[in-house]
């Protein structure tokens, strides 16, 4: 691939995407661990054994414990070294960068007055057209024509865990995120019509009618048939490995139902990306929403790293909204 875009690079064509297509790998492993770290490992299970057994240890000296044995056997285990093969291939271009862990990404809005080791020129915008069968893929790219067309209509649904909290406050975390699914809602609101969701539990089976943007948390592994997709329909939902697979029936992952139940474009983790590996809604649905940028624009931008869990499915091109008008 490498190759590849330096021949094109040197005739002076422009890339816009690398696209990987149906039966394209998700994940990278972790390297296989040494003989002398599994003996390690096996030493600090042996531990993690004793810790649980210990009725002298009360429940928070337990947890505590694990926590600190857990974070030894991941290391040893180099799970930090997990990523989706998207995000691995937007550094292509870059021969020689640390792989442990993830990178911070130049095109992200809210590193941009900062001095990264990754460059903008090193970083390629990478999605995939991928789904649980080839005919839910060319349906995909059927709906994305027709909405560029036809415009993208109905309602945006935000679905956030608790309740708004005051804009003067320090966020963090999940918190951060949280209120950025507010934010988010009213940049979106400003175009289309806007319901978000400030409960505990989320949008209910059948709740979400006319469904043209979504974004919410948290339900592992267990979508939630709330939503009609109309045609062109783009949604993520805030939760780990909702892409560890893509393919067949299996598990109910957001991906998978998302795209199957009949939207254009997701967003999900192959592995577990902490909440601040997703991109923030704020960010996405702010640009997506003004027209300017298409949907793989909005997402690089809106990534906070690189060389870790994400994957954009769907046909980066797609601008399913014209552009607003600079002045108004």
């Amino acid at each position: 691939v490498r190759k590849k875009v330096e021949q094109l690079n040197e005739k002076k064509e422009r890339i816009e995407a690398i696209v990987l297509t149906y039966g394209v790998p998700l994940k990278i492993s972790p390297p296989l661990a040494t003989a002398a770290d599994r003996k390690r490992i096996r030493k600090q299970m042996s531990v993690l054994q004793e810790i649980n057994n210990d009725q002298k240890l009360s429940q928070i000296d337990k947890e505590r414990k694990r926590e600190a044995i857990e974070k030894k056997i991941n290391n040893l285990e180099r799970i930090s070294w997990r990523a989706a093969v998207d995000s691995e291939l937007s550094l292509v271009k870059r021969k020689n960068y640390r792989l442990k862990g993830w990178l911070p990404n130049p095109y992200f809005e809210g590193f941009q007055s900062s001095e990264l080791e990754i460059k903008k020129n090193d970083v390629m915008l990478v999605a995939r057209l991928d789904g649980p069968d080839l005919k839910t893929v060319y349906r995909m790219i059927d709906d994305s024509l027709f909405a560029e067309k036809h415009g993208l209509s109905g309602k945006a649904y935000f679905d956030a865990r608790w309740s708004r909290p005051a804009e003067t406050e320090h966020t963090t975390g999940y918190a951060r995120y949280d209120l950025s699914l507010y934010r988010a809602a009213d940049s979106v609101g400003k175009r289309i019509s806007v319901i978000v969701d400030s409960q505990m539990g989320l949008f209910g089976p059948g709740a979400c009618p006319d469904a043209a943007l979504y974004c919410g948390w948290y339900s592992l592994a267990q979508y939630i048939d709330a939503f009609h997709w109309n045609r062109g329909a783009i949604g993520y939902h805030m939760a780990s490995a909702e892409c560890s697979s893509l393919h067949g029936d299996g598990q109910p992952l957001w991906c998978r139902s998302i795209l199957k139940n009949g939207a254009a474009a997701t967003i999900g983790p192959v592995y577990e990306p902490e909440v601040q590996g997703f991109p923030l809604p704020e960010l996405f649905f702010s640009h997506l929403i003004e027209g300017y940028m298409s949907l793989g624009e909005a997402y690089l931008v809106s990534l906070p790293y690189v060389s870790w869990q994400m994957v954009l499915i769907g046909d980066p091109l797609y601008q399913p909204f014209s552009e607003l008008p600079l002045f108004n």
